[in-house]
């Protein structure tokens, strides 16, 4: 067990090492430029800012 936790902080600590996965931090941004997008169709009418970002997530997703 002890091998598997140590794996694990070598590959958090070297972020240069490629991976296939979108890290969460890009994910989230790009989340919330879609949520952005979607709330300047409407007006920034105040809110819909949940849905906004469930939406973002579903299309994201997709």
């Amino acid at each position: 067990m002890a091998k598997t936790a140590k794996k694990a902080k070598e590959e958090i600590s070297n972020p240069e090492e490629d991976c296939s996965t979108i890290c969460l931090p890009d994910r989230d941004a790009k989340v919330a430029e879609l949520a952005y997008y979607k709330a300047e169709s409407r007006g920034f009418a105040p809110g819909y800012e949940l849905e906004d970002w469930f939406e973002a997530e579903q299309e994201f997703l997709l």
